[in-house]
């Protein structure tokens, strides 16, 4: 046993190393950057202490990506789970072309970010785009989608949530085909309806599915960066930026290397401060069988 042990300490070796170089080792080099003002190409780094830190609390534009990316992480994270059951319940039922079907909901997600993103700008852009070209063509008025900041970040949300659909579905239909018939056998012989044999029996069983499809999602909504570049690029006036965007616009755009890190670690904060919560929660919910 001992020598099992070590086998599988030097095995797992290589991951830690990799993990330290590629994960550990930036974090801390942006944690210390954070505390010093540094356009980030000069050889001269001035120290400031906690002042990239303080300066976050009048920062409008800082708030308004926080707002943002809260509303692309829930909401596209409510969104992708509820399609992607929904979608997987439907699949895991037996009838012809399922499999095609499976195939075109995850066909998006091999589609990067950037370039779906630049595929439906094409659609909802006010001059030209296929939505209003369609509204045209039936004589409504045209509708520009993204006129404002909520609603490029609404729109974008949507985008997100469409795309990577087809994850939670996998997930979900990995998690239903894992569920014993026996129990959904047994509720049925006592009589209970299609929603109750959901409700007590296979959302119960489904929580493992549950807590890596929410944590996934979140992570992913709230590191969105890619598509809207493609879509907004942050408008307008950057009223639809995510903290991800930010980071990239304080870097490259302005010089403020030191703050871009500042406000980096804070992301990384705020995303482990809500999905280690979330997580705990859920895993206490499942149930053994």
């Amino acid at each position: 046993m001992k020598r099992r042990k070590k086998i599988y300490v030097l095995l797992a070796l290589p991951a830690m190393a990799l993990m330290l170089l590629f994960i550990a080792a930036p974090l801390a080099n942006a944690v210390r950057i954070s505390f010093f003002r540094w356009n980030g190409y000069s050889q001269t780094m001035r120290w400031n202490g906690l002042e990239n830190y303080t300066d976050m609390f009048s920062d409008d534009r800082f708030w308004r990506s926080v707002l943002n990316t809260l509303i692309y992480g829930f909401g596209s994270t409510l969104l992708q789970n509820v399609a992607g059951l929904a979608a997987a319940i439907f699949l895991n039922k037996k009838f012809k072309g399922r499999n095609a079907v499976r195939v075109i909901l995850y066909m998006p997600i091999m589609i990067s970010g950037f370039i779906m993103g630049q595929i439906l700008y094409f659609f909802i852009q006010a001059d030209g785009g296929v939505f209003n070209e369609i509204l045209a063509a039936i004589g409504l008025p045209e509708v520009y989608w993204m006129e404002t900041g909520l609603s490029s970040t609404i729109v974008i949300t949507l985008a997100n949530s469409w795309q990577y659909m087809g994850l939670c579905m996998l997930i979900y239909l990995a998690g239903l085909q894992n569920i014993p018939a026996m129990y959904k056998e047994a509720a049925r012989l006592d009589g209970a309806t299609t929603w109750k044999e959901f409700r007590y029996v296979t959302l119960p069983l489904l929580i493992p599915s549950i807590t890596t499809a929410v944590v996934t999602n979140l992570i992913g909504g709230f590191k969105l960066f890619d598509q809207i570049v493609a879509m907004s690029n942050g408008g307008p006036n950057r009223k639809s930026m995510s903290l991800a965007f930010y980071i990239s616009l304080l870097y490259f755009n302005d010089e403020k290397a030191g703050y871009a890190s500042a406000v980096g670690i804070v992301t990384f904060l705020l995303i482990l401060i809500i999905t280690v919560p979330i997580n705990a929660l859920l895993k206490k919910k499942e149930v053994e069988y």
